[in-house]
């Protein structure tokens, strides 16, 4: 699951994000810390309190300092539970609120890379770097960084008292914390690693849990849910096996705390039992200094939990990190020229394109297609007919070779203005889990209901949408699971019909469409494009006779090129293509229950 070449924590670069998360809300920080330190000072009072009690109140016979002691304890309790309430709710908002600008920041950046890394990245991983990775910032901003610096704070002040109470008493107390310390720093150095694997394990689980629950109809159509069942459970034991590794290791720190505190009980007992009988301090002295040393020791071992909070917060920030270093479309489009209105004139000069470098895709493919014309593509499948639609969307760029609109290489065009003018309806068509309305509108936002349902009636939605109980306020749910294929598919006609789009991208747009319902959106279809620059990756050639011109692309050329006519004609690929469909029509036409050969079922023009 995770990547096999594991990259390490870069602890000097991750310092640097955190240290500009701290100084962005520095205002907050200080402000918690002003306060934890009132209340780490005034806290101070209620150990030191026991010696006066016990020498002074007690061994003096002082009654009359009895109750000023008292209330003074009081009072430093009502501060001390003051203050960690106010400490609570300063940086706890705060907290959030860097939390939720994280998450914005990086879905904004997330959605601005080039269509590739999504084809190459698992949905769920993203989700994770958003959502998980941003949790860690609580402990930046929020109590736990704080709460650090504070328990270095009572450590200072607890160190001063115990210096002047018992300075050689105190050495063998710090010798035996140094230890500690050191303890701790190795603990940390191990258990990084693991935090930030953790992240990627858990990513990686999530995708695919992801992917079954989107796929769960062809889980169970070819029931495997065995097959998910396992593949979830390695995940899961994977990351079983990763959070074991840390739990031992953070136990191993609180024994090892326990163990400390042991010791410094026992050098306490020892070496100020003897002070006590030597007379080199009271009775209360000793009191008081084990009491300093327990409110020294207790944030000291609360610091180890906060340390490795810390630690996981710096690994989901490099995760982040590395997601927020990536190039995104927008930092290209700085030194691009913007684009106004086109008018829709699309030209491939000699354009060649790889998904792996040893395997062109598309070579050489030179072409023209004028405003307003249609441009019908057709070939086998694999023969680079949506790879050359990927191009025109500019979803990705040629190696080599040009792609012009209106003249001006693609290359040089701000994405955004572009992209603003080009409507598309792909052969997957997604749904997102909202209202009719909704969806069809997806494009121009701003549109009124008349426009939403004027773009359904061209589409032929209207009737069967006007059917739905609450009619275009209908849920369709996640994908547009609770309409037909057909119905899908209509819709996000209708949706490219209400961007009002100048280059139109139709991508097997009726192929979810009975013959019936076919014929009615091909008239729709014809008044969309009209007046607009039109590619079409057409399965039924029937449906492009129309077209201005066909090119047959077999293994990434073009091969053949003209009207319906002129490559009928010529009798070659388009004939041979066009033959077998006719036959396999005229198949299902008089066999309407028999199935497809091996040969028809094969192709896919």
């Amino acid at each position: 699951m995770p990547d096999k070449q594991k990259q390490k924590l870069q602890p000097g670069r991750v310092w640097r994000e955190a240290r500009q998360i701290i100084w962005r809300y520095r205002r907050r920080v200080a402000l918690g810390l002003v306060v934890m330190t009132i209340g780490r000072v005034v806290g101070m009072a209620i150990p030191a309190s026991s010696k006066f009690l016990i020498d002074d109140v007690v061994g003096g016979g002082r009654a009359d300092l009895l109750l000023p002691l008292a209330l003074g304890v009081a009072l430093a309790a009502l501060l001390q539970g003051g203050s960690s309430f106010a400490l609570s709710q300063i940086l706890g908002v705060t907290a959030q609120r860097a939390i939720t600008e994280m998450r914005k920041t990086v879905q904004a950046h997330v959605a601005r890379l080039p269509v590739n890394y999504f084809d190459s990245t698992k949905s769920g991983v993203l989700i994770s770097r958003i959502m998980t990775d941003a949790e860690g910032i609580r402990n930046l901003v929020g109590t736990g960084l704080v709460q650090l610096t504070g328990g270095l704070l009572t450590a200072a002040l607890s160190l001063v008292l115990l210096l002047y109470l018992n300075w050689s008493l105190t050495l063998y107390t710090v010798a035996v914390l140094i230890l500690f310390g050191g303890a701790m720093a190795f603990a940390f150095r191990r258990l990084r690693p693991l935090f930030r694997e953790r992240g990627k394990i858990n990513a990686d689980v999530t995708g695919r849990l992801g992917e079954s629950l989107s796929g769960v109809r062809i889980v169970k159509a070819y029931t495997s849910e065995r097959k998910e069942n396992l593949v979830f459970a390695r995940g899961a034991h994977q990351l079983l096996r990763n959070v074991a590794q840390a739990v031992t290791g953070v136990s191993a720190i609180t024994a090892f705390s326990s163990v400390i505190t042991g010791a410094i009980g026992t050098m306490m007992i020892m070496i100020g039992g003897r002070a006590v009988l030597a007379g080199e301090m009271t009775l209360g002295d000793l009191i008081m200094y084990v009491l300093v040393t327990g409110w020294m020791i207790n944030p000291l071992v609360q610091m180890a939990s906060i340390g490795t909070q810390i630690t996981e917060a710096f690994a989901g920030l490099d995760r982040i990190r590395e997601i927020r270093a990536m190039v995104t479309e927008a930092d290209g489009d700085v030194d691009r020229s913007p684009m106004s209105a086109t008018d829709g004139h699309i030209a491939f000069e000699d354009v060649w394109f790889a998904y792996d470098e040893d395997t062109p895709v598309l070579q050489g493919v030179s072409l023209d297609a004028p405003p307003g014309s249609t441009t019908a593509l057709v070939g086998s499948s694999g023969s680079g007919k949506s790879t050359l639609v990927s191009l025109v969307l500019s979803f990705n760029a040629p190696d080599s070779g040009r792609v012009l609109v209106d003249g001006r290489d693609l290359a040089g065009v701000r994405l955004a203005d572009y992209r603003r003018q080009v409507g598309v309806v792909l052969q997957d068509n997604f749904l997102f889990d909202d209202t009719v309305e909704y969806n069809i509108r997806y494009g121009r936002t701003r549109a009124t209901r008349d426009d939403v349902i004027r773009a359904a009636k061209l589409a032929h939605c209207h009737e069967f949408v006007t059917a739905f109980p609450d009619g275009y306020d209908t849920i369709i749910g996640e994908r547009g699971v609770k309409v037909s294929g057909g119905q899908r598919q209509r819709l996000a006609i209708a949706r490219a019909i209400l961007a009002d789009p100048r280059i139109l991208i139709l991508d097997e747009a009726t192929s979810s469409l009975d013959s019936e319902s076919e014929a009615q959106i091909q008239e729709g279809l014809r008044t969309l494009r009209a007046g607009r620059t039109t590619f079409v990756i057409a399965h039924r050639l029937s449906t492009i006779r129309s077209a201005d011109q066909i090119l047959v692309i077999e293994e990434g050329r073009v091969v053949e090129r003209g009207t319906h006519a002129d490559l009928m004609k010529l009798d070659g690929r388009y004939r041979e293509l066009h033959d077998r469909q006719y036959r396999i029509e005229m198949n299902r036409f008089v066999n309407p229950g028999e199935e497809l050969g091996p040969v028809s079922a094969a192709q896919d023009p």
